[in-house]
């Protein structure tokens, strides 16, 4: 629906105190019009009289005075429109400054401090009619991403787009606001037995933010995830909600909806206040952390399917944290990838883990997984040189691995960086392939040494068919590409006897033991080189899965985070 909404205040008329005529001097030209007026009537008759030579004429004083008079009027109305033509002009100007001040100039909506205001306004009048006002908060999903590959103008330009999405449909009345940079605000009045509409507004506002916007020469797609709250429900506060309050209890919603997945709703409810209070102290204790050495790695055996032989191992991220213990990555993950920490920790762990394999057998690999974020750092690969040379570990025996994700970001800048780590000796190793939608001219076009089987097809492949069939077919394609295949996630012995049967692979997971840190991986070294070109089984382990970690995608969302990789 097309919708006239409260965004900017326009009308110069509204401004306190405003005076369209300067008083004084039209109070001056009233009374030199009246002088005139009388002494015109006095003088007049004598002039007459003086012209037909009947009388002397006028009084001499008397005809300064009209004179005078008919100066003061010229003078007087001169005056008074220069000066009218100048407080005009003056009301404009602070009409101007009233509008910037209170407006967002990129998109023409109010900004935080005048949308208070106006949504206090509309809360008061809601009340004394008995209805009831929704403030909505909408957070851009990705925007961060658009704008650092794209450049601030084509994040402006996206953000204007979405303004007029958002106008479009929302209803009149309604007062919209740009609170910060990519976070939208709207306050709408309704009534209390109508709540449904404000559902269907909501999920009407997410499609039109969905739908793909041109940005420049390129596309882009973004969702929101949106937070409301309303005066009618039920937020535990003593007093009636305000504004602020209000902006607050959709704030918490918002955050909820986005670590539910993004590009959805939520309703404020009380406990989402307290989960929000625990993450922003999971996320004061990580950023502490990570400085404070908490984040360790721990290490996966990475196995010769054939021979049985140790072929490297595989780090992977825990946080001992002095507080909470031993911690999931699904857990901290998701928290260190939104506050903008994950290539710090992630870097931190590298380094940890390089001079933990300097002690290892040479024939040993060290594979590592890189953040789609660290991708986007054209710095990143002499970030990594660096490292390696402060630590004197060959680049040769280092491995990292990209999730199938990072491809569709940025294809040549992906390339060029792949390209400038093979340069330096370090081996890529394409991560979770199966689960995007990498096609066969991506991966001819992209320098890999080596492609993974995403856990999901591999834990199935002795009960699955379908799953069978897509592990036998990606196997197919690493054989035609000439580049050497790992399973992950063999979780027991018929998985392996499988994964056996499709000729050379590596694999790890549960069936070859739990991750370890690096000071209990003695055992498995020395088993490993132990059964160098045998083809002795591996014994399994007890049953627990072992977690994962450094899955390092932007994405929150539940599916891409099932293996809690780093």
């Amino acid at each position: 629906m097309n919708a006239k909404v409260t965004t900017t205040t326009d009308n110069i008329d509204d401004i306190p105190g405003r005076r369209t005529v300067d008083v004084v001097a039209f109070g001056i030209v009233t009374s030199a019009i009246l002088l005139f007026t009388a002494t015109g009537s006095v003088i007049g008759p004598d002039v007459v009289r003086a012209l037909m030579g009947q009388s002397p004429g006028p009084d001499q004083f008397i005809l300064n005075a009209f004179l005078l008079n008919i100066a003061i009027i010229i003078f007087g109305w001169s005056r008074y429109r220069e000066l009218n033509a100048e407080l005009v002009e003056r009301t404009r100007e602070e009409a101007a400054a009233r509008r910037l001040a209170e407006t967002d100039p990129l998109t023409g909506f109010l900004n935080r401090r005048s949308f208070g205001m106006r949504a206090d306004v509309m809360i008061a009048k809601a009340r004394e009619s008995g209805r009831a006002v929704a403030l909505m908060m909408i957070d851009l999903d990705n925007f961060k991403q658009v704008n650092d590959f794209n450049g601030h103008a084509a994040g402006d330009q996206l953000l204007r787009q979405c303004a007029a999405r958002i106008r479009e449909v929302v209803p009149i009345g309604s007062a919209i606001a740009r609170i910060g940079g990519d976070e939208f605000a709207i306050a709408i009045e309704y009534a209390p037995a109508q709540s449904g509409h404000i559902d269907r507004l909501a999920e009407i506002l997410l499609k039109q933010l969905a739908r793909t916007m041109r940005v420049g020469d390129t596309t882009a797609d973004i969702t929101g995830s949106l937070g409301l709250a309303s005066t009618t429900r039920n937020h535990r506060a003593a007093e009636p909600a305000d504004a602020q309050a209000l902006l607050e209890y959709a704030d918490v919603a918002m955050y909820h909806a986005k670590h539910q997945g993004r590009n959805s709703f939520s309703w404020f409810e009380p406990q989402m206040a307290e989960e929000l209070h625990l993450r922003t102290e999971l996320e004061d204790k990580i950023r502490r952390g990570i400085p404070a050495g908490e984040f360790v790695p721990y290490y996966e055996r990475q196995m010769d399917l054939g021979s049985g032989r140790l072929c490297g191992f595989e780090m992977l991220a825990r946080w001992q944290s002095p507080d909470l213990g031993l911690v999931s990555p699904d857990i901290f993950i998701p928290i260190a990838e939104d506050i903008g920490a994950i290539a710090e920790l992630s870097e931190a762990l590298i380094r940890q883990a390089l001079q933990d394999a300097k002690g290892w057998p040479r024939e040993l690999t060290l594979s590592v997984n890189i953040s789609p974020l660290q991708l986007r750092d054209p710095w990143f690969a002499q970030k990594l040189l660096k490292l390696l040379v402060e630590s004197s570990f060959p680049a040769e025996r280092l491995e990292i691995e990209i999730t199938e994700s990072c491809l569709h970001q940025n294809v040549g800048q992906v390339r060029s960086l792949l390209t400038s780590l093979k340069n330096q000796g370090i081996k890529v190793s394409l991560d979770d392939f199966g689960t995007g939608f990498s096609s066969l001219a991506q991966l001819r076009s992209l320098p890999f040494d080596h492609m993974k089987i995403d856990r999901s097809f591999i834990e199935r492949i002795d009960t699955d068919r379908d799953a069978a069939a897509i592990v036998r077919g990606i196997a197919m394609v690493g054989e035609g590409l000439h580049l050497p295949i790992t399973a992950e996630g063999i979780a027991n012995v018929h998985v392996l006897n499988e994964l056996r049967k499709l000729g050379p692979v590596k694999g790890q997971g549960h069936y070859f033991g739990a991750p370890r840190p690096a000071s209990e991986l003695g055992e498995w070294i020395s088993a490993g080189t132990a059964l160098r070109g045998e083809s002795a089984p591996v014994s399994p382990v007890g049953p627990d899965r072992p977690l994962r970690t450094l899955d390092l995608e932007t994405t929150t969302s539940n599916e891409n985070r099932r293996s809690g990789r780093a």
